[in-house]
């Protein structure tokens, strides 16, 4: 069913920011840097492509500044079709956020596949700063606040990977260098490079959930014995951790769909483990959704949570996860019955190379 922008969305006034927007959101340092990132920020991974109307898109990423989301999370591949992402947020950025261009720390990635040949993935000096300029291109911007090499690349020196990291950040094209999905070895590595070369890297961007716990196993430790800072995706697995599995699959899920979420995921187990879940959330007077990001971000050493949303609503639910109490620990045992690995690591390849 196709979405309508709210009634007062008025598409072609510019965007007059909310005078309140720094009152409520959190903040947190990045590691040892001088970066700060609120604890919730927004992605564009889904959502946020050519099938999503401009309106939705706009209502949302407008929400967000508005309630202090200044972190807006972008990869040359996101849509679709790939690179759709950066158009429209270059679009809607144009008409609406450039008076707040200093406010807004807006990132993006390149790893993945993007376009025909032996150049267009993966982290060669020739793709990342390819990708980087076309990324600029495509969102109208002189400068992005974070680049990341998306994936470790195994045929390429890590040395060439990040020699075009530290040229982007020589270059003016990006303020901070960061990396996706890199193992605590490949992290600390990469780490020792980048210092080497003059220009350190800022922020680690690992897939991190309830039932993705594999930063815990040395990850998280790494990156905050070398000042990383740790900018967790996916945390809500992909909308498992949320209220919309909680009977079934619905006709209008992700796992509906094909796609990266596997319906057979959705298991009597698993539909026992949200249940579980979901109980200990509304007790402590919070959606499922909501328990997902306060587990998260829990731990000091992750400095951010990224959220896709389909909605408004969606978004102002996922951002009252700040509001929520601090974790006890006998809340933090009851979830760990029920917070385990659920094969949800997608990413785990380039993690573990």
């Amino acid at each position: 069913m196709t979405q309508r922008p709210p009634k007062d969305l008025h598409v072609n006034a510019p965007h007059r920011a909310a005078t309140d927007r720094y009152d409520a959101m959190r903040y947190r340092r990045s590691g040892r840097s001088g970066l700060v990132l609120p604890a919730v920020s927004l992605g564009l991974w889904q959502n946020f492509g050519d099938e999503t109307p401009l309106a939705v898109q706009r209502a949302i990423i407008r929400t967000a500044f508005d309630r202090g989301v200044t972190h807006i999370d972008l990869a040359n591949n996101y849509g679709p079709p790939p690179g759709a992402a950066e158009k429209n947020f270059g679009r809607i950025f144009a008409e609406d956020l450039r008076p707040y261009r200093d406010e807004l720390l807006i990132s993006t990635k390149a790893g993945y596949d993007m376009w025909p040949g032996p150049y267009g993935e993966w982290g060669s000096r020739k793709y990342l700063l390819a990708s980087l300029d076309a990324s600029l291109k495509r969102m109208g911007l002189d400068y992005v606040d974070i680049f990341y090499s998306h994936r470790f690349d195994p045929d390429t020196p890590l040395e060439e990977t990040m020699g075009a990291l530290d040229t982007a950040v020589r270059s003016g094209r990006a303020l901070y260098a960061g990396i996706s999905s890199y193992s605590a070895e490949r992290t600390r590595e990469a780490v020792e490079i980048m210092r080497s070369l003059g220009t350190p890297i800022a922020i680690h961007q690992p897939s991190y959930s309830m039932f993705n716990r594999w930063i815990e196993e040395g990850l998280l430790d790494t990156a905050d014995e070398l000042g990383l800072g740790v900018v967790a995706f996916s945390p809500l697995a992909q909308g498992l951790l949320t209220s919309k599995y909680l009977n079934g699959v619905p006709e209008d899920a992700r796992a509906a769909r094909p796609g990266s979420f596997d319906r057979s995921l959705i298991t009597d187990q698993m539909l026992e483990r949200l249940r579980g879940l979901d109980e200990i959330a509304r007790s402590r007077g919070q959606s499922l959704a909501q328990l997902a990001l306060s587990w998260a971000l829990r731990d000091d050493r992750v400095t951010s949570v990224l959220v896709g949303a389909r909605t408004v609503d969606q978004l102002v639910d996922n951002l009252a996860a700040v509001d929520g109490a601090e974790l006890s620990a006998s809340e933090i045992a009851a979830i760990d019955r029920y917070a385990v690995d659920a094969g949800l690591n997608l990413w785990a390849r380039s993690s573990e190379s």
